[in-house]
Order: structure tokens, then C-alpha cells, then sequence
């Protein structure tokens, strides 16, 4: 008898381990200067996504690859001891994803990046004997994430897809997606000028429902039977990492919970927005009881 495994999110892409540090100002070519904070723990698009909806209160699993080194061991402990399934992750000798994180003080940020070429073939997850509420995918893992979207389209599970940035795998998976939810350098670079508006109508022709970030401008979004603007909560923002995957995580766990679509937006708009009020991406994600009270105090405002 097979097992059954029954998540309300299963999240499908990157996981790399961030280091992430404090500086006054990102550093110019030749230069040497000093952090005045410094913070480590897990991050990749997807593996925050699962974090931040764990943190709501869903029950989440995440897909992907982490290395047998340090980095690995250390990102597989976080994200179980947030009470995320981790079976199906895949393990392996290559590097972790590893980030360096340069936030300045009005918590704007440079990252660099190194991962090796990873390829996860169609096989190297079995989702035999599980279910979700929903899938969200990165677009990383292109040829494992096309066959999650085929498998969850199968069982009519909702997919969302954090559009983030223009490339192969997020091309490829967007025409297969529910719900594509990019950011505005997705939009710019999809349409190659910068203009939400007629990206968000654009973008239409790939997904259903369709919304683009735009920061502290809050977001633009599009269905087939209607379409408007979400204004940003307004919060002080010290460290907009990770913001992005929160606001991915909470979305796709609405879908699953089945929110009414302003409530939706809501839902996602502040969880991302609370991320930033806190140095480093998964210390500020908020918990479902953190959450409730700033939206309470929002809609009394």
C-alpha cells in the first residue's frame, strides 16, 4: 500500500544557503570595507517561499537540490525545523547554492551567486502516493518542474510561478502556469521597455491570472474578466531580500486555502512587506499570528 503524503504547497525550485552582510554602502571596484552585521541561514526562491508559508501556519514539502557539504546539512535542519517535508529533496555531491547578500542601510541589497550546473531530470522526484493543495515553481529545474506542472495539471492542482527574472525555465514553464506572478524586471525584460500596464495584458496571453510586483508601488494585476492595481503596506523597510519569496509563498498557499482574490493580494502584499522590516530573508517572515495582527491593524488604520 502505497503512502499517502498531503501538503497544502509543495515548492519546486532553487535552495542555496546566504550569507548575508551590513554594509554602508556597496562596495566600489578595489575596495575593501567592513560589514556591521552579518547573518547566515538558508535562502533560494523556492526554499523561502516554503518557509514563509510554513511560518502561516500551511503544511508545506520543497523540491530540490542540496549538496552533502555544510551548507546542505545546515539548509535541510532550518527547513525541518520549520516543519517542512523535506523527502523530497535530492541530495548529491555538487556545491550547495551558495550567496553572498550586500544590504545597505535603506535595505537595498546586491547578491552574488554560485551554483554549479545542476540538472534534476524528470525522475529524480516520485510524487507517487502525494497530493497538494498547490504547486509554486521558480523556474529553476526546468526539466523536474515541467513534469511536477504536468503531474499537477493531471489532478487539476492549482501552479503558480514566480516569474523573477526572463530566462529558459521560466519561459517554458510560464504557458503551463495558473496563476504567473512576476516581478517588474520580469515584466521590463518580457516586454523590453519598461511599462507594467501593457506587460500585465501581455503577459495574459501566457496564464490566466496574471500579477506583477512593483515594490513599494504595491502591484498590478489581470485576469481574463477584470484587472486593477493593489496599493504596497506601508512599512519601514530595512532589507528587501527576500521580500519577493514571501510574498510567492503566501500568495500560492492562499490559492491552495482558497482565498477570494483581494483577500488574496492582501495576504501576500503584507507578508512581503513585513519581510522587509527585519535584516535577512527568513527573520522577518512573518507568523500567521504576527501576520493577523498587522493586517488588523491595517484595515482599522
Amino acid at each position: 500500500m502505497k503512502t499517502q503524503s498531503s501538503v497544502d504547497l509543495l515548492c519546486v525550485g532553487i535552495a542555496c544557503y546566504d550569507l548575508v552582510f551590513q554594509v554602508a554602502h556597496h562596495p566600489e571596484p578595489d575596495e575593501k570595507t567592513n560589514a556591521h552585521g552579518f547573518i547566515q541561514c538558508g535562502g533560494g526562491t523556492a526554499a523561502n517561499a516554503a518557509v514563509a508559508a510554513a511560518r502561516l501556519g500551511h503544511r508545506v514539502a520543497y523540491a530540490g537540490y542540496l549538496g552533502h557539504d555544510l551548507y546542505g546539512q545546515r539548509h535541510v535542519d532550518e527547513l525541518e525545523a520549520e516543519g517542512i517535508d523535506t523527502r523530497l529533496i535530492v541530495r548529491g555531491e555538487m556545491a550547495t547554492s551558495l550567496s553572498s547578500i550586500y544590504v545597505k542601510p535603506d535595505g537595498s541589497r546586491s547578491i552574488v551567486n554560485y551554483k554549479e550546473p545542476m540538472i534534476l531530470n524528470p525522475g529524480a522526484v516520485n510524487l507517487d502516493g502525494w497530493t497538494a493543495g498547490a504547486v509554486l515553481f521558480d523556474g529553476h529545474h526546468m526539466e523536474l518542474s515541467l513534469a511536477v506542472a504536468d503531474w499537477a495539471k493531471e489532478r487539476g492542482i492549482p501552479t503558480v510561478i514566480d516569474a523573477d527574472r526572463v530566462h529558459a525555465g521560466s519561459m517554458a514553464l510560464a504557458e503551463h502556469m495558473d496563476y504567473l506572478v512576476a516581478s517588474e524586471r520580469f515584466a521590463r525584460d518580457f516586454m523590453d521597455k519598461d511599462s507594467p500596464g501593457e506587460a500585465v495584458e501581455r503577459l495574459l496571453d501566457l496564464a490566466p491570472h496574471v500579477v506583477i510586483t512593483l515594490g513599494e508601488r504595491g502591484l498590478v494585476w489581470r485576469t481574463r474578466e477584470d484587472g486593477g492595481h493593489f496599493p504596497a503596506f506601508r512599512v519601514t523597510a530595512i532589507d528587501t531580500t527576500g521580500a519577493g519569496d514571501a510574498f510567492h509563498g503566501a500568495f500560492a498557499a492562499g490559492v491552495a486555502a482558497g482565498y477570494a482574490w483581494t483577500d488574496l493580494l492582501a495576504y501576500a502584499s503584507a507578508t512581503g512587506a513585513l519581510c522587509t522590516t527585519v535584516t535577512g530573508a527568513r527573520v522577518g517572515m512573518p507568523t500567521k499570528s504576527e501576520l493577523a495582527q498587522f493586517l488588523e491593524k491595517a484595515r482599522g488604520a
